[in-house]
């Protein structure tokens, strides 16, 4: 019964943190170390980010279908979808070569996650209050050299705590991507990255996950989905009227209690 109430309260953060930059892995596996809980190969946090995947999909179905019928004959949605791919193919290769190090090593290392939430939120703050002219309002209008830097950027997000849509956002922002703009092409490359990521882990751990690991990952979706949804819906709107210093501050104030909790010996 307890594990089953973790999964769920994890299932939830999951899908609250997921696309929100504050790192949604740093979290899990924070609130599993204080938590007690422990998956197979950290398998758990991965795999149910499916519901997460779910729930943007939902949110962006009109979006998808309207993009990708029109493409055979419109030239800006073909290279809409080019920069998605283009951007998404750092994190396959680099995903791949690294997984067992970032498994084995980065996911057990809660001083680590911390730091970084720390760290990640400081830059976010002061990244939220440059000057920056923005040349890209239209998340379409992305140039495929930036999207491959943006893609790049993403990487960072294979350490814990630092955050995919958080390195994805502030790199594009860097690049002269408005702040919705940013996010919002955040939205579409967390399709394929997490995904692939997804099926990736489900795919290496595959002979050691049991049925009550099943049951546990179950849950974790269902909650992951249905938090998701209500983040995507009202997260666009947010950033364009107030910008990401909440997110700055947030990610300090979990990294720090975090270390603080740490220190004590918890």
């Amino acid at each position: 019964m307890h594990d089953t109430i973790v999964a769920a309260v994890l299932g939830l953060l999951e899908g609250l943190t997921e696309f929100i930059p504050v790192s949604s892995t740093g979290h899990l596996l924070l609130a599993g170390h204080f938590l007690g809980f422990n998956s197979t190969g950290k398998t758990f946090e991965v795999v149910i980010q499916l519901g997460s995947i779910l729930a943007i999909l939902g949110v962006y179905a009109r979006r998808l279908v309207q993009i990708f019928t029109s493409a055979p004959h419109d030239p800006k949605s073909r290279r809409f979808i080019a920069a998605v791919l283009l951007a998404f193919l750092p994190a396959v290769v680099i995903g791949v070569l690294a997984h067992d190090f970032i498994k084995t090593v980065l996911f057990e290392s809660p001083a680590l996650i911390a730091w970084m939430l720390v760290l990640g939120g400081i830059v976010l703050l002061v990244v939220d209050r440059l000057p920056l002219r923005p040349v890209v309002h239209d998340v379409m209008d992305l140039p495929l050299s930036k999207a491959l830097a943006i893609g790049f950027c993403q990487c960072l997000a294979m350490i814990p705590g630092v955050s995919r849509s958080g390195s994805s956002i502030v790199g594009a922002m860097l690049m002269g991507v408005d702040k919705r703009a940013a996010a919002e092409f955040s939205f579409f490359l967390s399709m394929p990255t997490m995904a692939g990521a997804f099926a990736y882990d489900l795919y290496k751990n595959r002979d050691a996950l049991s049925s009550g690991d099943l049951h546990l990952i179950a849950i974790g979706f269902v909650f992951a989905f249905l938090s998701a949804v209500v983040v995507v819906k009202g997260l666009l709107d947010y950033v364009s009227r107030h910008g990401y210093a909440l997110f700055g501050w947030w990610r300090i104030i979990v990294g720090g209690l975090a270390l603080l909790g740490l220190t004590l010996g918890h």
